[in-house]
């Protein structure tokens, strides 16, 4: 590959991806289509499609390591029963029915099992693409399909054992290590990996970022992120999950967003290149000389499949419109599928014919998943989609500098603004709600559109220099990755924050923020307040009454921030009778028995309120 290559795959890019975004048909696309037009089938500008695609990867590598960042410990634990559960079942029963269709073609078992089962690796790079493309990575939907992949990216090791053993079966097996060797050194480089990770990763970044300069730590991270898919792939598994499982064990670390800031470029420029490689692998030949076979085995394939994925999404709860979404989005081959058919072909198993037809079969399937998932989409929506930079009234932020930037700008934001701009504070308001934009332009607010769990937004947004950032969004996740941002990259910006609920608040009063407050709290007392004036209850009474609430209220927060949820109950009134009631005020002075017999007390004599 030499320099004029290099502006080839350049220039197909940046004409090809505008074009097809503009056309609605996704970047995906633009890059495949690019990649068939100047590779060896195309106009052959560039010939060694191969040796690009081993670069490419990379790419893959990179993006995968970014999704791990995202992915705590904890929050991978939690999808234990996604990944081994769904995962497991959409697996086995692709398989097993995408086998009986390439019997049904005549095919033999094992070819049928082997070419089946690499069909039913979905592509990784695609899916993580279009799901990043629509800002779905981080919904439960999204969740679910990384759990997916997750396990195929696993089941690729057991496949190839199975290769083995298919091949010393049918006498073809040739000099290798057994399968429980392979096994073996695939958890011996699992086991390495999180080892280096525990051990040795946040040290290392620790000194490095004491005594070494920010391309050091660019360095360091990407030899982090190879380093880590080299040994993978040394024991039998991806690159991409020897990169994710870095992610995650970085995902704790104090330098996970610098991380994710400075690859970033690479991982995309690197993954377009991928996409540009599948595209020049195309081999048109094969596709023109067994046209039959490719076109029918790309149609029943991906009938079939999507047909499991549906069932297996609506045996586990996913609702119509999920499992249809997640059947179109999976329907095709990935690119573990080439692992599996290069395995085969050099035990024997395949023939170079077979292996030729599945690998165009695969190569097609992945050309045709953004066709299938956007009319999958349109005709679930029944409703043309509209890009925001296309909608009147919506404008994205770029270089704002206001003292306060307001992010969301719902009910409690509308509020919240209005002393502010009483004052004559400059501030910015940033929503991803294209319609609350819209709407708010039409009463006198310039609202700007962006996602604030996004880095690039929140700078553009201008919270570098911001006195003060008030995160006032609807969904207590969304607000936590706010905070999490800003503390982390904008440390001399105050914080004051909308909670959601109790557990919320004591999850913001622990990363720090400046100012905290549950959304219905205030307003709460000020209803009971009210209530107990019109009840007949004086007036500074009522007040001392509503004080009393709001000091128990702190007092029992306080003590659930060491000792939980759980903690501080007593300070709660409730209206069930307790075997061991309190006074409602307490007395000030040690109660003196007035008959020593009966052992009554003569602040006993009248009845007192109770709470638990």
């Amino acid at each position: 590959m030499n320099l004029g290559h290099g502006v080839v795959l350049l220039a197909a890019g940046v004409a090809a991806v505008p074009l097809f975004k503009r056309l609605g048909l996704g970047a995906v696309l633009g890059y495949l289509a690019a990649g068939l037009l100047i590779g060896p089938f195309g106009f052959g500008l560039i010939q060694n499609a191969e040796a690009i695609l081993h670069v490419a990867e990379l790419g893959v590598v990179l993006f995968l390591f970014i999704i791990g960042l995202e992915m705590r410990p904890a929050k991978l634990w939690n999808l234990r029963k996604e990944i081994f559960g769904l995962g497991v079942a959409q697996v086995l029963l692709c398989g097993l029915a995408l086998t009986g269709v390439a019997m049904a073609f005549g095919v033999s078992a094992p070819v049928a099992f082997i070419g089946a089962m690499g069909f039913v690796l979905s592509s990784t790079a695609v899916i993580m693409q279009m799901l990043d493309e629509k800002n779905e990575l981080n919904m439960p939907h999204g969740q679910r399909a990384v759990s997916i992949l997750l396990l195929e990216d696993l089941a690729i090791v057991p496949l190839l054992a199975i290769v083995a053993v298919l091949a010393a079966a049918l006498g073809m097996a040739q000099d290798g290590p057994p399968w429980w060797a392979a096994i073996g050194l695939a958890v011996a480089a699992i086991a390495g990996v999180l080892v280096a990770g525990k051990y040795l990763i946040n040290p290392a970044f620790g000194l490095l970022a004491k005594h070494g300069g920010r391309e050091v730590m660019l360095a360091a991270a990407l030899l982090v992120v190879f380093g880590a898919a080299w040994t993978m792939q040394l024991g039998g598994l991806s690159m991409a999950m020897g990169a994710f499982l870095a992610g995650v064990l970085l995902s704790d670390s104090s330098f996970r967003h610098q991380l994710e800031a400075d690859i970033e470029p690479f991982r995309s420029l690197l993954l377009g290149l991928f996409f540009l490689s599948v595209g020049m692998s195309l081999d048109l030949d094969v596709v023109r000389s067994d046209w039959r076979w490719v076109l029918g085995g790309v149609a029943a394939f991906m009938l079939v499949k999507g047909l499991g994925i549906y069932l297996v999404a609506r045996v586990f709860k996913a609702d119509h419109h999920e499992a249809m979404n997640r059947a179109a989005l999976f329907a095709q081959g990935g690119e573990f599928a080439f692992v599996l058919y290069a395995g085969a072909l050099a035990v024997g198993v395949f023939d170079p014919r077979s292996g030729a037809i599945f690998s165009a079969v695969v190569i097609l399937s992945m050309v045709l998943t953004p066709l299938v998932t956007l009319a999958v989409t349109r005709w679930l929506n029944r409703k043309v989609e509209v890009s925001v930079d296309d909608m009147e009234g919506v404008e994205r932020p770029n270089d704002l500098r206001e003292r306060v930037l307001i992010i969301g700008f719902g009910r409690f934001a509308q509020v919240v603004s209005q002393p502010l701009l009483a004052r004559d504070i400059d501030v910015s308001i940033i929503d991803n709600d294209v319609e609350m934009v819209q709407a708010a332009s039409n009463f006198g607010f310039k609202v700007y559109y962006g996602d604030a769990t996004r880095l690039d937004v929140l700078r553009a947004s201008g919270a570098a220099t911001a006195e003060s950032i008030l995160v006032c969004v609807d969904k207590p996740e969304a607000a936590d990755r706010i905070v999490e941002l800003v503390r982390s990259e904008f440390p001399l910006a105050k914080l004051f924050v909308r909670a959601f609920d109790r557990g919320h608040s004591i999850r913001l009063i622990q990363a720090g923020v400046e100012f905290q407050i549950r959304e219905t709290f205030e307003s709460a007392l000020a209803f009971g307040d009210h209530v107990l004036k019109d009840l007949g209850v004086d007036a500074v009474t009522v007040a001392e009454t509503i004080e009393d609430v709001r000091r128990r209220d702190e007092e029992r927060l306080t003590l659930q921030l060491t000792g939980g949820l759980s903690a501080g109950r007593s300070l709660m009134r409730g209206n069930a009778v307790t075997p061991k009631p309190e006074p409602y005020v307490k007395p000030r002075r040690q109660g003196q028995l007035l008959n020593e017999e009966d052992g009554v007390a003569d602040d006993a004599k009248a009845p007192t309120p109770v709470e638990p």
